[in-house]
């Protein structure tokens, strides 16, 4: 039987709590990165999604970048990126124009994020797998997380862009079970998501994984305690938890503000768990530089260990290689020299073709 959902008394125009007020940004870091940014034509979702942490993340040294353009094939009620169908529209020069121009930024973290393309035969998996492999040799010091969509569960483009090497694999899980058919996109799934995490696991343990939970949207405090249960025996190793906040009056309302008190709750909850790592307040958000810090500790650790940075092996470049090999061309190895659009893989091999209906 459905739980039954407390009537929402949040108006998009209510006053907040105190705890979810936070100062301007500003600070000389956080000006000359947004300078920057501005600059190089780079697009963060720090900005775009007005996150109340990006003076604090940029100060810190952290920032999300978003790839595949600004077009996203699906609808979720919480998420305000503009929905549509790019046709197979993108960049095969984006890898490269993103890993010069973070090289720029003096970042030690950076987030590779993406908008859902269905509309591509993998997904934008080759896309982020080229990103991360360009950063390695412009940046090799910089710590890559790629937070990515569900690739519709196809583990072969999970698999590939696991190869291609990020020191952390993030795929928000986003609410409770039984809030994903009414919160996100028909097409997601909650089970697909983890099935998402439990694979990029399998194909390297030694790596890092990481989940996010939005809450004050609907769910019950045991539903939130399940989802992160669900995230741990999936292998996740890192779970953010942050207060939902409504973009507009067309996305799903706030049905709750929760209290700061409850957040250290999940927290102590989910160590008990045995997650590495519980980012949980309300100003949390999936890319949160407190998190970020813990991450390059263990990852940066003397020797490696668990959480040791792996930079790939022969056989995941051969892998790479091989791929684009197939699409008719060939990507550079790690350490050569930089590629060009005409070595990047062939934009109509990934664009999946039309109906005549469309």
């Amino acid at each position: 039987m459905e739980q039954k959902q407390a009537p929402n008394t949040v108006g998009i125009r209510d006053p907040k709590p105190s705890w979810l007020k936070v100062k301007a940004p500003g600070g000389e870091r956080y000006t000359k990165l947004k300078k920057t940014l501005r600059e190089l034509d780079l697009y963060t979702v720090c900005e775009e999604a007005r996150c109340p942490n990006v003076g604090e993340c940029w100060g810190a040294g952290t920032a999300t970048v978003m790839l595949l353009g600004h077009t996203c094939t699906r609808g979720c009620r919480f998420c305000a990126v503009t929905t549509g169908n790019p046709r197979g529209a993108y960049d095969p020069r984006e890898p490269e124009h993103v890993a010069r121009a973070i090289s720029q930024l003096e970042l030690k973290y950076v987030v590779l994020t993406m908008v859902d393309r269905d509309d591509l035969l993998d997904g934008g998996a080759s896309l982020v797998g080229q990103t991360v492999r360009a950063l390695r040799r412009y940046s090799p010091e910089l710590l890559v997380e790629t937070l990515v969509g569900d690739f519709n569960g196809r583990k072969h483009d999970i698999a590939h862009l696991v190869e291609s090497g990020p020191d952390v694999f993030a795929h928000n899980i986003e609410v409770s079970r039984r809030l994903t058919p009414r919160i996100r996109d028909a097409r997601c799934s909650y089970d697909q998501s983890l099935d998402v995490l439990r694979h990029a696991k399998a194909c390297a343990p030694q790596r890092m994984t990481k989940s996010s939970i939005m809450v004050g949207i609907g769910e019950s405090d045991a539903e939130v305690v399940e989802t992160m249960r669900d995230l741990r025996d999936a292998g996740v190793d890192v779970v953010t938890l942050g207060q939902y906040l409504r973009p507009t009056p067309k996305h799903a309302a706030v049905d709750r503000y929760v209290e700061p008190e409850r957040f250290a709750e999940w927290e102590r909850a989910g160590l008990e768990m045995g997650f590495a790592y519980v980012a949980s307040g309300a100003l949390v958000r999936s890319s949160y530089h407190a998190a970020e810090a813990f991450i390059a500790a263990q990852v940066l650790t003397p020797g490696g260990g668990p959480a040791g940075r792996p930079r790939g092996d022969a056989r995941s470049q051969d892998a790479f290689s091989h791929r684009a090999a197939a699409n008719g061309k060939a990507l550079p190895a790690t350490g050569e020299a930089a590629a060009g659009p005409e070595q990047l893989i062939s934009a109509t091999s990934l664009v999946r073709r039309a109906r005549a209906s469309e």
